[in-house]
This record gives structure tokens, C-alpha cells and sequence, in this order.
């Protein structure tokens, strides 16, 4: 109904401008009750949901992948605000732009007693002297800044602005999230798809879902199209033929379980494993042509590289990471050829699981020794105090020997002589022990340590 601000004109103009919306605007929840799969950053005790209820919001960077509700929490936490409220694209902003909000926050605080709440979208874009601009006024407190960003910031913001930011990192939507979603959308009659009295089977939703890849707005956008083709064809369900038209590719042969993806991606991975490229190609292209997203497929021959080949040859992880940033580059279909590329490559790469072995071990003995004091000899010596308490006294500098080597404990005393790795005797390994071996020789009988 129309609140006493609006008349009825207005109110029917408002629906209609609603309605003409995609679905995944009209479902932006308003509440943090409401905003689902990000439970660990807006749950209960979370610093976001006692500063929503505190009305403290302090700055902050929300960091996370395509439609994972950066710009949603954003427009929850300001609209719970009382403070003044100013929101723009780095897109489409500059400085001036800036130097205009600053002013404006100048005259908020002066004549309304008000702070300044400035979100902004796509941060990232902002180039170095843009970000400086804000930087004095956060500080000191005018501006309260929320930057939204899929990229790390580490990177892409500069260090005082950052340093002045919590960073909160959101995650791509699990398949629960998404499914409750889709489902939230069917049955919402006032901003969903309620009205239309749809409902959708097992496996158009798991398809969606698989498709969206953790992005809500994705599945929610190809949920509309689908529901619209079942409507035209008098259906009240949206069956899997829905979401394949909708979403212009064959639905992938995986039951709603997730079974045979995971099958598939294990005999892949397991054909690299087994140095068979034909194979490696074939669970490859059995992914791909299902609507496999290519990026996952990407990311697990990187891990199946650290994994499985490791140092025995150290430019597999370099081939993987390369394929994966190609593909990003052309996308599909030109990108799938790096995919097949480097699996190719790392099937027919030599075998190693030694560093990764190495690593479990390594791990597994920092958490059952706990915080062993650093020796003393390879301590950082940045101050004369800590020079007088002997931190760095006795190292010697590797440059300064033959073969940039010497005698020296680096491990803890109690860990003294520990071995965690053991290189293979493939591939580059057999170089690896090589060196080792002869390291091992020149240190045996010698003092070891601070002289």
C-alpha cells in the first residue's frame, strides 16, 4: 500500500517501475534477517550486525566475487543508518565528484550534526589520486567509507586508505544458498515470481545453481527467463528444457546430488595423475560440453600441479596458472584450447606428491610443538635493544661463502635436524637431491649455528 508521502498515481507508477525490474533487483533483501549464504559476516555477534544495530557503521571494504551481495549489504547498512547517505560508481565518478561529497559531508556534520556514510561501488577502478582523496577524510572521521570490489584489495587499494578499513570478505553463494533463493523467488508474490504459481523441478534448479557458480544475481536472472518460457508454453512448472533455452547450453549430466560431478572431476584428476593425456582430454571435454564452469576445471589442474607435480616439474603450476588466465582472456569456446593444453601438459608431466607430502608433515608438526621460539641467530634485529639481547648476533650471510652456502640450524632447537622433504627421483627432483646432497656434504662435521 501507498505511504502518506505518495499519492495514487505515485503508488502505481512505483509498481510499474518495480515490476519492469530483473529479478534479482526486486529481490535485494532489505534486512540483514533476510540476506542469506553470508551467515559468518552478518550473523549474530558479528561486527556487522551489532553495528547495524548500534548505528555505528565504521569504515569498511567488501570484498568478494560477482553477486555475492556486496551492493546489497552496502544498501542494508544504509538504510539502517541515520547518518547522510551518498552513493556512486567508481565507474562513473572522479575527483570532483569527491571534493563535491566532501563538502557536502562539511556541511551535514556543521549544520545537521551528521556523519557522512559514502558507498562506493567498483572502488577498485579508483586510480591512486582518487583514493587520496578520501584518505584525510576518513581519518579524521567525516567520511565513514564503504567500498565495494571483486578484486583483492591488497592490491588495488592503496595501504593508508586500507589501513583505515576493515576488510570483510564475502563468499560465493553455496548450492544451499542459491537453491533457497530460487525458491524464496518462486514463492514471493510481491517482488518474486509468486503470481505466476510456479514451481520448478529438481533438476532445472540444481542447473541453475551449477551455472550460477556462487553468483545469486546470475541464478536469479536465468530463473526469470526460464520462468517466462514455461508461462509462454501454458507450463506451471519450469522443467530442465527451461533452463537449457534459458540459459542457451545443454544442461550438464549430473544428477541433483552432485554425484556425477564430482565423478567426473575425480576421473579427470585422476587420468593427470595417471600420465593419460587421452583420457585427461576426454573427462576434459566431457566437463566442458556439459556446462561445466571452465574456471573450476582451471583451478583443480593449479592444485592437481602443486599436488601432484610439484617440483619435479616446476613449470607445470607456471602452465596451469597461464591456461587459467588465458581462458579469462578469451572465454569460451577459444579459451577451452588452454584448458586442453595444459592438461595435456601436466599429464604428460614427470610426478611428484614430495613437497606436498613435505607440507602435511611440516604442518602437522607446527600444530603439535606450538610457538617455538625463533633461534635467536635468525631473529630480525631492528632496534639497537633488541640487538643488545642478541637477536641476529652469530647469523652469517649465505652471499658470503662459496656457493652461497653454509653451515647453519634454521629450525627450532628442539626440531634440530628435522627432515620434511624428500625429493623424488623424477624430473627436476633428481637435480634437487643432487644439490641437497652436496650441501649435506660440505655441512657434515662442520659447526653448525652461531659461531
Amino acid at each position: 500500500m501507498p505511504d502518506d508521502s505518495m499519492d495514487l498515481f505515485d503508488y502505481q507508477a512505483e509498481a510499474e517501475s518495480r515490476g519492469s525490474r530483473p529479478l534479482a533487483e526486486r529481490m535485494r533483501p532489505r534486512e540483514l534477517a533476510d540476506f542469506i549464504g553470508q551467515e559468518s559476516v552478518v550473523g549474530e555477534g558479528s561486527l556487522i550486525r551489532h553495528g547495524v544495530e548500534t548505528d555505528r557503521i565504521f569504515s569498511m571494504i567488501l570484498w568478494g566475487p560477482p553477486g555475492c551481495g556486496k551492493t546489497t549489504l552496502a544498501g542494508i547498512l544504509t538504510a539502517k543508518t541515520r547518518c547522510h547517505v551518498v552513493q556512486f560508481s567508481a565507474v562513473l565518478s572522479g575527483v570532483k565528484d569527491i571534493r563535491a561529497v566532501i563538502e557536502e559531508a562539511k556541511r551535514q556534520r556543521h549544520i545537521h550534526q551528521k556523519r557522512t556514510v559514502l558507498f562506493v561501488d567498483e572502488i577498485h577502478r579508483f586510480n591512486k589520486s582518487q583514493q587520496d582523496a578520501f584518505l584525510h577524510h576518513v581519518e579524521r572521521g567525516l567520511i565513514t567509507l564503504i567500498g565495494a570490489t571483486t578484486e583483492n584489495p591488497s592490491f588495488e587499494i592503496i595501504a593508508p586508505l586500507l589501513s583505515r578499513c576493515r576488510v570483510i570478505t564475502l563468499s560465493a553463494l553455496s548450492a544451499p544458498a542459491l537453491t533457497d533463493l530460487i525458491h524464496r523467488a518462486l514463492r514471493d508474490a510481491e517482488n518474486g515470481l509468486g503470481a505466476l504459481n510456479l514451481s520448478i523441478t529438481p533438476e532445472a534448479c540444481a542447473h541453475l545453481v551449477r551455472v550460477a557458480d556462487g553468483d545469486a544475481r546470475s541464478a536469479l536472472n536465468n530463473l526469470e527467463i526460464a520462468a517466462h518460457l514455461a508461462t509462454a508454453g501454458a507450463r506451471r512448472e519450469i522443467g530442465i528444457a527451461d533452463t537449457e533455452k534459458a540459459l542457451l547450453n545443454a544442461a550438464p549430466r549430473y544428477d541433483k546430488s552432485g554425484e556425477a560431478h564430482f565423478n567426473l572431476i575425480s576421473a579427470f584428476h585422476k587420468s593427470l595423475r595417471g600420465s593419460d593425456p587421452d583420457a585427461a582430454l576426454y573427462w576434459l571435454a566431457r566437463m566442458i560440453t556439459a556446462g561445466e564452469n571452465a574456471l573450476y576445471v582451471a583451478r583443480r589442474m593449479v592444485r592437481f600441479a602443486c599436488e601432484d607435480v610439484g617440483a619435479a616439474d616446476p613449470y607445470a603450476l607456471r602452465a596451469a596458472l597461464d591456461a587459467a588466465e588465458a581462458y579469462r582472456f578469451l572465454g569460451s569456446p577459444e579459451g577451452d584450447l588452454a584448458l586442453a593444453q595444459a592438461a595435456v601438459y601436466l599429464a604428460t608431466a614427470p610426478k611428484s606428491n614430495s613437497v606436498y607430502t613435505a607440507y602435511g608433515e611440516a604442518c602437522e608438526t607446527a600444530r603439535e610443538t606450538g610457538s617455538l621460539p625463533v633461534p635467536l641467530h635468525i631473529r630480525n634485529a631492528p632496534t639497537s635493544l633488541m640487538k643488545g639481547m642478541g637477536y641476529g648476533k652469530g647469523y652469517q650471510y649465505a652471499h658470503d661463502h662459496k656457493d652461497a652456502f653454509v653451515a647453519q640450524d634454521y629450525l627450532p632447537e628442539p626440531l634440530q635436524g628435522r627432515r620434511f622433504y624428500t625429493p623424488s627421483d623424477r624430473g627436476y627432483e633428481q637435480t634437487i637431491q643432487a644439490r641437497l646432497d652436496e650441501w649435506r656434504r660440505t655441512a657434515s662435521g662442520k659447526k653448525r649455528g652461531p659461531p
